[in-house]
């Protein structure tokens, strides 16, 4: 059963990848066209929504498995730091890139606030209705904030076609002629008949939500799986495994728009998700249980502090550190950003054991 939670939870990221950067982004993209919505603030809502998705349904999937409710919340917790460090690392890595830094200014101070409410919200243990609508009323000002923030701090905006570089990427990897390559060509396949054509771009959006609400159910179910196999809190699976498999969409897209010389955008997109995550991911479905059950919601916080406190320490790293660099990161920042998230990784093992 343990081995094959794990066959499971690797199939299960791989499918969440695919079908949130093939299917589900492309769809939210349609839709903000057809819209007219302007692109920054399609970036701040539906594409932060697209890449940050899974994390959402396994943060509401969690809460309705007694004894492993903090499941959720240590996969959004750890997946921003992911995004932080790994994310941002690796688009570093890729192409040395000039940020510009009145949007990192806007997305650093909202995810510092949430991050702070976040820390305030689990000081007890307990959540209420009050602390979940601080979180959302304080996205409802960020929004807001994106819309009006080129006007307080005018900034160019990179506006090339992320989704289909992503695209075309993707489908050069799929020409290597491996097993694992074939296997996996012919689950996509699969996939690609389970979707309508892409000018039905509401039904690929509603099918998108159906898939990846069952793959995160797959995701949970198997994390408590090897959680109890292991004999350690499913908290740290979620702060690990689970963070890092429901931020590879964010990866993926990030190293993509780096190679063609965007690295501002990779950071945005990091920060950007994290937001969405803190605010909207772990609120709404708070909200849901409140309302719906009158149920008093628990975090178990032993496990999730310090990883709070890091993510603090990690926005005040990555700010000092393109301060220092006047506003240009390099393979060696993303260097020490990766290496510090392989040495968070070690520290919370050891934390298990």
């Amino acid at each position: 059963m343990f081995v094959v939670s794990i066959i499971v939870l690797l199939l299960s990221f791989y499918l969440l990848a695919v079908v949130c950067d093939r299917y589900f982004v492309n769809s939210l993209d349609a839709i903000s066209e057809k819209l007219k919505i302007n692109s920054d603030v399609a970036g701040a809502t539906l594409m932060a929504v697209g890449s940050s998705t899974p994390e959402l349904f396994v943060s509401l999937i969690a809460l309705f498995k007694p004894g492993n409710e903090s499941l959720g919340a240590g996969t959004i917790v750890g997946s921003a730091l992911f995004n932080i460090l790994v994310i941002i690392g690796a688009s570093a890595m890729v192409k040395k890139a000039f940020i510009a830094w009145q949007p990192v200014i806007r997305d650093t101070l909202f995810y510092s606030l949430s991050i702070i409410i976040l820390i305030f919200s689990f000081k007890d243990g307990v959540i209420t209705m009050t602390e979940a609508g601080i979180f959302l009323l304080l996205y409802v000002v960020y929004i807001l904030a994106v819309f009006k923030w080129k006007k307080i701090l005018p900034y160019k905006e990179e506006t090339k076609d992320i989704i289909k570089d992503l695209e075309e990427s993707l489908e050069k990897e799929e020409k290597k002629k491996t097993l694992l390559g074939k296997i996996l060509r012919f689950i996509e396949l699969g996939l690609d008949k389970l979707f309508p054509s892409a000018k039905h771009y509401w039904w690929v959006f509603f099918i998108s939500i159906m898939v990846i609400a069952g793959l995160s159910w797959t995701l949970v179910e198997s994390a408590i799986v090897i959680a109890e196999f292991l004999h350690i809190p499913a908290v740290i699976i979620g702060l690990t495994v689970l963070a890092a498999g429901t931020s590879i969409p964010d990866l993926m897209s990030s190293v993509i728009v780096s190679k063609q010389g965007r690295g501002g955008m990779a950071i945005s997109n990091a920060i950007g998700s994290n937001i969405f995550n803190i605010l909207i991911g772990l609120s709404l479905p708070w909200m849901l249980i409140l309302a719906f059950t009158g149920n008093t919601i628990h975090v178990a916080t032993e496990n999730l502090n310090s990883s709070i406190i890091l993510l603090f320490a990690t926005v005040l790293a990555i700010l000092f550190l393109l301060l220092l660099k006047k506003w240009k990161i390099g393979r060696m920042s993303g260097l020490v950003l990766i290496g510090l998230y392989v040495a968070y990784l070690v520290w919370s093992i050891l934390q298990a054991v």
